[in-house]
Protein backbone atom coordinates (compact mmCIF):
# COMPACT_ATOMS: atom_id res chain seq x y z
CA UNK A 1 0.00 0.00 0.00
CA UNK A 2 1.53 3.27 -0.96
CA UNK A 3 2.30 6.03 1.76
CA UNK A 4 0.17 8.24 0.04
CA UNK A 5 -2.99 6.09 0.37
CA UNK A 6 -2.11 5.29 3.69
CA UNK A 7 -2.44 9.02 4.43
CA UNK A 8 -5.63 9.33 3.31
CA UNK A 9 -7.38 6.84 4.41
CA UNK A 10 -5.49 7.33 8.15
CA UNK A 11 -6.65 11.27 7.93
CA UNK A 12 -8.19 12.02 11.41
CA UNK A 13 -10.82 14.74 11.08
CA UNK A 14 -11.89 14.25 14.44
CA UNK A 15 -10.97 13.03 18.25
CA UNK A 16 -11.93 11.15 20.60
CA UNK A 17 -11.14 11.82 24.53
CA UNK A 18 -7.96 9.39 25.59
CA UNK A 19 -8.82 6.63 27.92
CA UNK A 20 -7.10 4.03 29.14
CA UNK A 21 -6.84 0.78 30.84
CA UNK A 22 -4.81 -1.56 32.46
CA UNK A 23 -4.48 -5.34 31.51
CA UNK A 24 -3.98 -7.75 34.36
CA UNK A 25 -4.41 -11.34 34.81
CA UNK A 26 -3.67 -12.64 38.76
CA UNK A 27 -3.18 -11.72 42.34
CA UNK A 28 -1.98 -13.36 45.40
CA UNK A 29 -5.10 -12.82 47.06
CA UNK A 30 -8.78 -11.87 46.98
CA UNK A 31 -7.57 -8.54 48.63
CA UNK A 32 -4.69 -7.92 46.26
CA UNK A 33 -6.73 -8.19 43.27
CA UNK A 34 -9.80 -5.96 44.82
CA UNK A 35 -6.98 -3.31 45.92
CA UNK A 36 -5.99 -3.21 42.44
CA UNK A 37 -8.92 -2.70 40.84
CA UNK A 38 -9.62 0.35 43.63
CA UNK A 39 -5.89 1.48 42.54
CA UNK A 40 -6.83 1.41 38.69
CA UNK A 41 -9.62 3.10 39.17
CA UNK A 42 -8.16 6.14 41.80
CA UNK A 43 -5.62 6.78 38.80
CA UNK A 44 -7.73 7.74 36.33
CA UNK A 45 -8.06 4.31 34.37
CA UNK A 46 -11.42 4.12 32.74
CA UNK A 47 -11.20 -0.11 32.21
CA UNK A 48 -9.60 -2.78 33.58
CA UNK A 49 -8.94 -5.54 30.88
CA UNK A 50 -7.93 -9.57 31.36
CA UNK A 51 -7.26 -12.26 29.12
CA UNK A 52 -8.62 -15.22 28.52
CA UNK A 53 -6.73 -18.36 28.79
CA UNK A 54 -6.10 -21.71 30.30
CA UNK A 55 -2.60 -20.74 31.77
CA UNK A 56 -1.86 -18.96 35.62
CA UNK A 57 -4.18 -16.69 35.34
CA UNK A 58 -7.82 -15.67 37.46
CA UNK A 59 -10.74 -17.30 35.61
CA UNK A 60 -11.88 -13.68 33.93
CA UNK A 61 -15.61 -14.17 34.43
CA UNK A 62 -15.07 -13.94 38.71
CA UNK A 63 -12.22 -11.73 38.31
CA UNK A 64 -14.20 -9.17 36.69
CA UNK A 65 -16.97 -9.32 38.24
CA UNK A 66 -15.18 -9.19 41.43
CA UNK A 67 -12.97 -5.89 40.22
CA UNK A 68 -16.54 -4.23 39.56
CA UNK A 69 -17.86 -4.27 42.95
CA UNK A 70 -15.33 -2.83 44.62
CA UNK A 71 -15.36 0.18 42.26
CA UNK A 72 -17.96 2.64 41.28
CA UNK A 73 -16.86 3.86 37.84
CA UNK A 74 -14.48 1.22 36.36
CA UNK A 75 -15.21 -0.59 33.36
CA UNK A 76 -14.37 -4.14 32.90
CA UNK A 77 -13.39 -6.55 29.92
CA UNK A 78 -11.90 -9.34 28.28
CA UNK A 79 -9.32 -8.69 25.96
CA UNK A 80 -10.53 -11.08 25.07
CA UNK A 81 -12.62 -13.68 25.14
CA UNK A 82 -12.09 -17.00 22.92
CA UNK A 83 -15.63 -18.00 21.41
CA UNK A 84 -14.17 -21.63 21.57
CA UNK A 85 -14.12 -21.68 25.16
CA UNK A 86 -17.89 -21.25 26.00
CA UNK A 87 -21.02 -21.84 24.60
CA UNK A 88 -22.13 -18.23 22.85
CA UNK A 89 -25.83 -18.35 24.90
CA UNK A 90 -23.37 -19.28 28.30
CA UNK A 91 -21.20 -16.57 27.73
CA UNK A 92 -24.02 -13.95 27.24
CA UNK A 93 -26.08 -14.95 30.33
CA UNK A 94 -22.82 -14.70 31.93
CA UNK A 95 -22.01 -11.08 30.72
CA UNK A 96 -25.63 -9.68 30.85
CA UNK A 97 -25.50 -11.03 34.47
CA UNK A 98 -22.23 -8.94 35.05
CA UNK A 99 -23.32 -5.95 33.50
CA UNK A 100 -26.64 -5.94 35.54
CA UNK A 101 -24.63 -6.28 39.40
CA UNK A 102 -21.87 -3.69 37.48
CA UNK A 103 -24.65 -1.08 37.19
CA UNK A 104 -23.46 -1.56 33.47
CA UNK A 105 -20.00 -1.19 33.47
CA UNK A 106 -19.15 -4.03 30.91
CA UNK A 107 -17.65 -4.26 27.28
CA UNK A 108 -17.75 -6.99 25.30
CA UNK A 109 -14.18 -8.23 24.32
CA UNK A 110 -14.08 -11.45 21.90
CA UNK A 111 -12.46 -12.69 19.24
CA UNK A 112 -11.73 -15.90 17.37
CA UNK A 113 -8.62 -17.44 19.55
CA UNK A 114 -5.44 -18.14 18.67
CA UNK A 115 -3.08 -19.70 21.50
CA UNK A 116 -3.08 -23.47 20.43
CA UNK A 117 -1.50 -24.60 23.53
CA UNK A 118 -5.00 -23.88 25.64
CA UNK A 119 -6.59 -26.42 23.12
CA UNK A 120 -3.86 -29.22 23.07
CA UNK A 121 -3.73 -29.25 26.52
CA UNK A 122 -7.54 -29.30 26.94
CA UNK A 123 -8.45 -31.99 24.38
CA UNK A 124 -9.66 -29.51 22.00
CA UNK A 125 -9.96 -29.19 18.51
CA UNK A 126 -8.08 -26.74 16.91
CA UNK A 127 -9.37 -25.75 13.55
CA UNK A 128 -8.21 -23.90 10.69
CA UNK A 129 -8.32 -20.24 11.00
CA UNK A 130 -11.12 -19.99 8.28
CA UNK A 131 -13.42 -22.35 10.62
CA UNK A 132 -12.75 -21.08 14.05
CA UNK A 133 -13.32 -17.25 12.62
CA UNK A 134 -16.63 -18.46 10.80
CA UNK A 135 -17.38 -19.83 14.18
CA UNK A 136 -16.96 -16.37 16.16
CA UNK A 137 -19.04 -14.36 13.68
CA UNK A 138 -21.61 -16.96 14.32
CA UNK A 139 -20.89 -16.53 18.24
CA UNK A 140 -21.18 -12.82 18.36
CA UNK A 141 -24.49 -13.32 16.62
CA UNK A 142 -25.89 -15.70 18.93
CA UNK A 143 -24.61 -12.90 21.87
CA UNK A 144 -26.18 -10.21 20.40
CA UNK A 145 -29.18 -12.15 19.73
CA UNK A 146 -29.51 -13.44 23.30
CA UNK A 147 -29.35 -10.04 24.54
CA UNK A 148 -31.74 -8.15 22.46
CA UNK A 149 -35.61 -8.30 23.33
CA UNK A 150 -37.88 -11.23 23.56
CA UNK A 151 -37.01 -14.71 22.45
CA UNK A 152 -34.83 -15.38 19.33
CA UNK A 153 -34.02 -18.10 17.27
CA UNK A 154 -30.67 -18.64 14.86
CA UNK A 155 -29.86 -21.10 12.83
CA UNK A 156 -25.98 -21.65 11.67
CA UNK A 157 -23.23 -24.26 10.94
CA UNK A 158 -21.84 -23.83 13.88
CA UNK A 159 -24.63 -22.93 16.49
CA UNK A 160 -28.54 -23.60 16.50
CA UNK A 161 -30.93 -21.78 18.61
CA UNK A 162 -34.43 -22.33 19.01
CA UNK A 163 -36.83 -19.76 20.51
CA UNK A 164 -34.56 -18.96 23.39
CA UNK A 165 -35.06 -15.46 25.89
CA UNK A 166 -31.83 -14.77 27.69
CA UNK A 167 -32.37 -13.23 30.57
CA UNK A 168 -31.36 -11.00 32.60
CA UNK A 169 -31.18 -8.18 29.85
CA UNK A 170 -27.70 -6.37 30.19
CA UNK A 171 -28.77 -2.80 31.45
CA UNK A 172 -26.80 -1.43 28.26
CA UNK A 173 -29.19 -1.66 25.57
CA UNK A 174 -28.96 -3.23 23.33
CA UNK A 175 -26.07 -5.04 24.39
CA UNK A 176 -23.00 -3.47 26.09
CA UNK A 177 -19.81 -1.99 23.70
CA UNK A 178 -18.60 -4.54 21.80
CA UNK A 179 -14.59 -5.02 21.32
CA UNK A 180 -12.81 -6.95 18.92
CA UNK A 181 -9.21 -7.86 18.57
CA UNK A 182 -7.79 -7.77 15.22
CA UNK A 183 -4.96 -8.66 13.57
CA UNK A 184 -5.19 -10.31 10.46
CA UNK A 185 -7.03 -8.94 7.06
CA UNK A 186 -10.89 -11.11 7.55
CA UNK A 187 -10.59 -10.04 11.26
CA UNK A 188 -10.32 -6.59 10.97
CA UNK A 189 -12.92 -6.52 8.19
CA UNK A 190 -15.04 -8.53 10.69
CA UNK A 191 -14.17 -5.91 13.35
CA UNK A 192 -14.44 -2.63 11.25
CA UNK A 193 -18.18 -3.93 10.57
CA UNK A 194 -19.16 -4.97 13.59
CA UNK A 195 -17.41 -3.61 16.45
CA UNK A 196 -18.12 -0.64 18.65
CA UNK A 197 -13.58 -0.79 19.88
CA UNK A 198 -11.26 -2.41 17.33
CA UNK A 199 -8.55 -3.43 19.19
CA UNK A 200 -5.28 -3.09 16.67
CA UNK A 201 -3.27 -6.40 17.28
CA UNK A 202 -0.26 -8.04 15.69
CA UNK A 203 -1.28 -11.23 13.68
CA UNK A 204 -0.95 -13.76 16.10
CA UNK A 205 0.79 -17.22 15.61
CA UNK A 206 -0.41 -20.33 17.58
CA UNK A 207 3.04 -20.38 19.02
CA UNK A 208 5.49 -18.35 20.64
CA UNK A 209 6.17 -14.38 19.75
CA UNK A 210 8.80 -15.34 16.79
CA UNK A 211 10.20 -12.10 13.83
CA UNK A 212 6.69 -12.74 12.26
CA UNK A 213 4.70 -11.17 14.95
CA UNK A 214 7.25 -8.82 15.68
CA UNK A 215 7.12 -7.51 12.52
CA UNK A 216 3.28 -6.87 12.53
CA UNK A 217 3.97 -4.55 15.60
CA UNK A 218 5.86 -1.57 13.07
CA UNK A 219 4.58 1.16 12.59
CA UNK A 220 3.62 0.88 8.71
CA UNK A 221 1.88 -2.31 10.00
CA UNK A 222 -0.55 -0.82 12.23
CA UNK A 223 -1.19 1.42 9.66
CA UNK A 224 -2.00 -0.67 7.34
CA UNK A 225 -3.85 -2.68 9.47
CA UNK A 226 -6.11 0.76 10.63
CA UNK A 227 -6.18 1.59 6.64
CA UNK A 228 -8.29 -1.75 6.31
CA UNK A 229 -10.41 -0.80 9.14
CA UNK A 230 -11.13 2.97 7.51
CA UNK A 231 -11.89 0.86 4.08
CA UNK A 232 -14.16 -1.67 4.99
CA UNK A 233 -16.06 0.52 7.95
CA UNK A 234 -17.20 3.04 5.49
CA UNK A 235 -19.17 5.66 7.02
CA UNK A 236 -19.45 3.73 10.17
CA UNK A 237 -15.40 4.00 11.16
CA UNK A 238 -16.56 7.97 12.98
CA UNK A 239 -18.48 5.69 15.33
CA UNK A 240 -15.67 2.92 15.94
CA UNK A 241 -13.12 3.39 18.95
CA UNK A 242 -9.49 2.41 18.16
CA UNK A 243 -7.24 0.20 20.58
CA UNK A 244 -4.54 -0.67 21.10
CA UNK A 245 -2.95 -3.02 24.18
CA UNK A 246 0.98 -1.74 24.48
CA UNK A 247 2.70 -4.39 25.20
CA UNK A 248 6.30 -2.71 25.53
CA UNK A 249 6.09 -0.09 28.24
CA UNK A 250 8.69 1.32 30.41
CA UNK A 251 8.00 4.41 32.00
CA UNK A 252 12.13 5.92 32.42
CA UNK A 253 14.28 8.88 32.26
CA UNK A 254 16.76 7.31 30.53
CA UNK A 255 14.20 6.33 26.99
CA UNK A 256 16.90 5.66 24.25
CA UNK A 257 19.06 3.53 26.77
CA UNK A 258 16.14 1.47 27.41
CA UNK A 259 14.60 1.37 23.94
CA UNK A 260 18.35 0.79 22.67
CA UNK A 261 18.80 -2.17 25.01
CA UNK A 262 14.90 -3.71 24.04
CA UNK A 263 15.59 -3.25 20.13
CA UNK A 264 19.07 -5.17 20.80
CA UNK A 265 16.63 -7.96 22.19
CA UNK A 266 14.28 -7.94 20.02
CA UNK A 267 16.57 -8.11 16.64
CA UNK A 268 15.59 -4.70 15.83
CA UNK A 269 16.77 -0.84 14.96
CA UNK A 270 15.96 1.16 18.23
CA UNK A 271 13.57 3.48 15.66
CA UNK A 272 11.36 0.80 15.37
CA UNK A 273 10.87 0.41 19.23
CA UNK A 274 10.28 4.09 18.93
CA UNK A 275 8.17 4.19 15.93
CA UNK A 276 5.81 1.34 17.14
CA UNK A 277 2.21 1.84 18.36
CA UNK A 278 2.81 -0.84 20.73
CA UNK A 279 6.02 0.45 22.54
CA UNK A 280 5.99 3.41 25.19
CA UNK A 281 9.23 4.01 26.16
CA UNK A 282 10.74 7.15 27.87
CA UNK A 283 9.81 9.75 30.86
CA UNK A 284 6.04 10.74 31.14
CA UNK A 285 6.32 14.40 29.16
CA UNK A 286 7.84 12.14 26.19
CA UNK A 287 5.10 9.65 26.68
CA UNK A 288 2.59 12.47 26.52
CA UNK A 289 3.70 13.52 23.04
CA UNK A 290 3.91 10.62 21.56
CA UNK A 291 0.48 9.91 22.42
CA UNK A 292 -0.72 12.99 21.07
CA UNK A 293 1.18 12.15 17.61
CA UNK A 294 -0.33 8.74 17.55
CA UNK A 295 -3.59 9.43 18.24
CA UNK A 296 -3.29 12.44 15.31
CA UNK A 297 -1.56 9.63 12.75
CA UNK A 298 -4.28 7.03 13.63
CA UNK A 299 -6.98 7.73 15.31
CA UNK A 300 -5.96 5.76 18.76
CA UNK A 301 -7.50 6.82 21.66
CA UNK A 302 -8.17 4.03 23.83
CA UNK A 303 -4.21 2.96 24.78
CA UNK A 304 -4.27 -0.26 27.54
CA UNK A 305 -1.06 -1.17 29.74
CA UNK A 306 -0.04 -3.66 31.82
CA UNK A 307 -0.54 -4.14 35.63
CA UNK A 308 2.78 -3.58 36.50
CA UNK A 309 2.69 -0.46 35.12
CA UNK A 310 -0.14 0.97 36.77
CA UNK A 311 1.65 3.18 39.15
CA UNK A 312 4.32 4.14 36.97
CA UNK A 313 2.00 5.28 34.15
CA UNK A 314 -0.32 7.03 35.86
CA UNK A 315 0.97 10.77 34.99
CA UNK A 316 0.20 10.01 31.34
CA UNK A 317 -2.84 8.78 32.68
CA UNK A 318 -3.45 12.07 34.29
CA UNK A 319 -2.05 14.47 31.89
CA UNK A 320 -4.38 12.85 28.74
CA UNK A 321 -7.34 11.08 30.05
CA UNK A 322 -10.56 12.51 29.17
CA UNK A 323 -8.73 15.16 26.77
Amino acid sequence: MSATLLANLLRVTTHRPFRFGVQASTAPSGKAWADLARRTESLGYAVLTMPDHFTDQLAPVPAMTVAAQVTSTLRVCALVFDNDYKHPVVLAKELATMDVLSDGRVDIGIGAGWMRTDYDQAGMQYDSPGVRIDRFVEGLKVIRGCMADGPFSFQGTHYTITNYNSLPKPLQRPCPPVLIGAGGKRMLGIAAREADIVGVNPSLAPGAVGPEVIAEMSAQAVAEKIAIVRDKAGTRFANIELNIRTFLVNVTNDGRAARESLAKGMGVEATFIQDSPFALIGPPNELIDTLLARREQYGLSYVIVGGDDVDAFAPVVAALAGK
